[in-house]
């Protein structure tokens, strides 16, 4: 039996790296391709590894057609990780597209070209971002759920475009696994104003860098031993570490500052500088099925906090010490409170959209300047979330307790109303999920989606997708979407339609 031929895209990020750390184990029965940008970091990174058996290093560019094509020429399996993640992809939308959605095109054109679309197997790496702001009593989510990046997130925006295609792209063998938010010394590092994006009362269901490189290569190993059943790709998946994976932000933070001798979170915590909406995360109801078929959870939230306490090294113990001082803990808060807000004023900061009256923003992270003025000025006078185990279905318009081979235009035409549209098509093939509808949207715009596009993947009409976030509109003329707006949006709020400055088209 011939080796796998497996082709990584970016092994020198978090995921990428443990997953080639996971496939070198390997290499007696699989061949590895990276495809690597050339920079003096990856260089650095990847010292020693440029004579590792079974391993070839391609330095080249993803969004270099050429470079792409000559890697996939030596693959069977496409483990596509590489993504200009957020919050870089913040401050670079347009490259942020080009990147993730033009790597994506690349790597499917790619593939055609050589004749292979029933025998390369793609793994997309997506991300939690796609279904974006899912604040309590709606935090609670799984596949399917309406796509719903929140605004200004424009590696959301660019992993939906990519998505969106590699699910219509005509390949036998895809799958596409959302990505939640990856714990461990790389996020324990970031110093960056996303950080007061993060609602306090906001979820996520974690998953450690480790799991993820493992979850990777578990995956590799099963398909080549045949492990792997056929009915795991041509789906999307949730990427989360389980039950001992889920925590809320203000929890973590008890955890975190608690460990470096935090008794009262007052002097360390400002409830004003933190977003109350608008940025993404969900306890997952479905991130089970993954585990099922890949076996790859071992790590908790544990790993994180002492990853933590690790970057923060003799500085953890320095703080303890101050804490158990008289005004010790006012001290180090305030020597703390000053590097954050020196990050909130920065120029996706939550402290610099209030002090400089960014309505738009305002309106978007807050609800509005009087919402921003009601939260309380003392953490302790919070008062958390603390119903978690409520979970509110979101439904998604179709019986789905029937076989898959069993959908109807019916369904479909059902499904199409509950979204405010229409599926215009006469004719569809009972139990085909792959082939393209008709639809029409709410709002007048025409386009071809897939069942699974529309109903697994939870994806509606491409033309809103790229124009704007117009989600109070939208939420007007469609029950499905309505579902994760009007719970954590009121009525009087102003409705305001956020153009995007960027879309796959540009690309």
């Amino acid at each position: 039996m011939r080796k796998q031929r497996v082709l990584l895209t970016g092994a020198t990020g978090g995921m990428g790296f443990l997953a080639l750390q996971e496939l070198l184990t390997h290499t007696d029965i699989q061949d590895i391709t990276i495809l690597v940008l050339d920079t003096e970091a990856d260089r650095q990174k990847l010292k020693g590894y440029e004579n590792r058996t079974g391993l070839t290093i391609h330095w080249g560019d993803l969004t270099h057609y050429q470079d792409v094509f000559e890697c996939v020429k030596q693959a069977d399996i496409v483990l596509h990780v590489a993504a200009l993640v957020s919050p870089a992809a913040d401050y670079y939308p347009k490259l942020a597209m080009k990147v993730n959605f033009g790597s994506m095109r690349n790597i499917i054109q790619a593939i055609q070209e050589q004749g292979r679309m029933d025998e390369v197997k793609v793994v997309s790496i997506g991300t939690v971002a796609e279904t974006g702001d899912r604040m309590p009593p709606i935090h609670w989510g799984r596949v399917g759920d309406p796509i719903k990046p929140s605004m200004y997130d424009y590696y959301a925006v660019s992993k939906i475009a990519a998505e969106r295609l590699l699910i219509e792209s005509g390949l036998k063998y895809w799958v596409s696994l959302r990505q939640t938010g990856i714990m461990g010394p790389a996020m324990s590092k970031i110093k960056d104003a996303i950080m007061f994006h993060n609602c306090l009362d906001n979820v996520l269901e974690y998953v450690s860098d480790r799991d993820s490189g493992r979850l990777l290569g578990n995956l590799c190993l099963k398909e080549y031993s045949g492990e792997l059943s056929e009915d795991f790709w041509g789906h999307i998946y949730n990427i989360g570490g389980g039950e001992s994976c889920r925590v809320d932000t203000f929890t973590m933070y008890k955890e975190l500052y608690g460990a470096i001798g935090f008794k009262n979170l007052k002097y360390v915590i400002d409830p004003k500088w933190y977003a109350t909406r608008n940025f993404h995360g969900q306890y997952y109801l479905d991130s089970d099925k993954l585990e099922e078929h890949l076996h790859f959870r071992q790590d908790s939230m544990q790993y994180f906090y002492d990853a933590y306490l690790d970057n923060l090294g003799a500085t953890a113990a320095i703080s303890r010490v101050i804490c158990k001082l008289p005004g010790g803990q006012k001290v180090m808060g305030s020597i703390m409170k000053k590097i954050f807000l020196k990050e909130a004023r920065t120029k996706h900061g939550t402290v610099r959209f209030i002090e400089q009256n960014m309505e738009e923003h305002i309106d978007a992270y807050w609800g509005s300047k009087q919402a921003w003025e009601d939260i309380p000025d003392d953490i302790n006078n919070f008062h958390p979330f603390k119903d978690w185990d409520q979970v509110i279905w979101i439904d998604h318009g179709y019986d789905e307790s029937k076989p898959e081979n069993e959908l109807a235009l019916e369904d479909m035409k059902g499904a199409a109303i509950f979204r405010g549209g229409v599926c215009r098509s006469t004719s569809m093939n009972t139990g085909n999920w792959r082939d393209k509808l008709h639809f029409t949207c709410a709002f007048g715009h025409d386009f071809e989606a897939s069942p699974r596009l529309v109903l697994e993947g939870g994806h509606w009409c491409p033309v809103c997708e790229r124009k704007s976030w117009n989600y109070a509109a939208r939420a007007k003329v469609d029950p499905f979407f309505a579902q994760v707006w009007n719970p954590l949006h009121h009525y009087e709020e102003t409705e305001r339609e956020y153009d995007k400055e960027v879309s796959e088209l540009d690309v």
